[in-house]
């Protein structure tokens, strides 16, 4: 593998790193390391194919700059690349930048890459995900994802210290086109080492991705959810890793997340310790620590067929404390979930705010218990009749599962 040293003179801003990742891709592929250093970014950093980014740890600091927002100077319509601006002091080309409005998010926000500025006029490397009316109050923002890919194969960030500077920020990233550390449309991807702080948004996230894989590494602090792997990821292994104090989950399963493994990690002081949703199925949560956070442990939420959760196992968990501020016990199970085991976990309750260890609702049809601890669970569980069955599922589920079909809905 082919190894490029960066040093600190080297290695000044963004700008510069990214030129040797393009520099090693250009020639195959390789690793480019980065030494002890901090360094503010003004734009994201993209990985290619091919490229591992490494850094010294702790002692390897990307700081993204303040955050600013430049409205939009009136109406502009979907698919163009370009965007009239009132101002454009400060802007570079080859900045990232986000575009939205105050009305919708998701997948209608555009992230994109500046290509050229002429006058009030800022192209972009593509087009726009929507139309923009001023009575909407679009902005441009320098709002990125720190390290980012985008339809992009076998690479690799380790070993990085991410600071996002949240009160530095007036714009979350939207969660559907970024996160500090963040990949879209992408497969065979290695997160490790990794630690990110005070991020305004989610704090690593993939969408529309397989073969993801996420060892050892830490998000605290994010204004968004802690790890979001999301719209029909499948295959992904999280071993090691903890989340903590954010202010959404600290581990959030979007839609269509599936056959994703969470093993051995640390969720504490989140709003929910893990949220599972619309069919994100075939998923397996076992030996991990799920304490203290505002909302339940684990929260399946509730969707309706066909997009019910269902063929999901929590084992081997540690679940207690939970509940402390809202929510109806330290697991819940909504109506119409399926095929769920729940088994020899510890699950113990918070005095302060009594309430079931495992509550299930009517229309919940075969949910398995077993081999549970419950500790000053009030009751231990709640489920209506007909909703607890003895014999386990036959569930197939986590990273490694399912046939060539499991990922037939993706283009990677």
């Amino acid at each position: 593998m082919k190894v490029l040293k960066l040093t600190v003179e080297e290695a000044t801003d963004a700008a510069a790193v990214q030129a040797a990742i393009d520099r090693v891709a250009a020639l195959g592929g390789g690793r480019v390391a980065l030494p002890e250093m901090t360094v503010t970014l003004d734009r994201g950093i993209e990985l290619r194919s091919d490229v591992e980014l490494t850094g010294q740890g702790k002692m390897t600091v990307l700081r993204k700059g303040p955050g600013r927002m430049y409205p939009l100077s009136g109406y502009h319509n979907y698919g163009m690349c370009d965007v009239p601006l009132q101002t454009v002091d400060g802007l570079k080309v080859g900045m990232t930048v986000s575009v939205e409005d105050n009305l919708r998010g998701g997948f209608y926000g555009t992230f994109a890459r500046i290509t050229w500025i002429d006058g009030c006029w800022v192209g972009l490397d593509h087009g726009i995900e929507m139309d923009y009316t001023a009575d909407q109050s679009p902005v441009l923002a320098t709002v990125f994802p720190l390290v980012f890919g985008h339809g992009i194969a076998n690479a690799a960030v380790r070993d990085l210290t991410l600071d996002g500077r949240l009160a530095d920020q007036p714009k979350p990233m939207n969660g559907c086109r970024g996160a500090a550390v963040y990949f879209a449309r992408s497969r065979d991807i290695e997160i490790s080492g990794v630690q990110v702080s005070d991020y305004h948004g989610e704090g690593i996230g993939w969408q529309m991705c397989r073969d993801v894989r996420v060892r050892d590494s830490v998000v605290n602090g994010s204004s968004g959810n802690g790890i979001h792997p999301g719209a029909g990821s499948t295959n992904c292994l999280v071993r090691g890793c903890s989340a903590a104090d954010n202010r959404q989950s600290g581990f959030f399963f979007c839609v269509r997340a599936n056959r994703i493994t969470v093993a051995g990690c640390r969720f504490t002081n989140n709003d929910i310790g893990i949220s599972i949703g619309a069919r994100d199925c075939h998923n397996l949560i076992e030996d991990c620590e799920i304490t203290q956070n505002r909302g339940p442990g684990v929260l399946l939420r509730e969707t309706p067929e066909p997009i019910a959760v269902h063929d999901c196992e929590v084992r081997n968990c540690t679940v207690t404390a939970n509940a402390t501020v809202h929510g109806d016990g330290q697991i819940v199970v909504p109506a119409d979930a399926h095929d769920i085991a729940i088994t020899a976990n510890h699950i113990q309750g918070t005095p302060s705010r009594p309430g079931p260890g495992v509550s299930a609702d009517a229309g919940t049809a075969r949910l398995h218990l077993a081999g549970n601890k419950f500790v000053d669970c009030r009751p231990e569980i709640a489920a209506p009749d007909g909703v607890l069955v003895d014999a386990a599922a036959s569930i197939e589920c986590g990273y490694g599962t399912g046939a060539d079909t499991a990922y037939r809905h993706l283009s990677t």
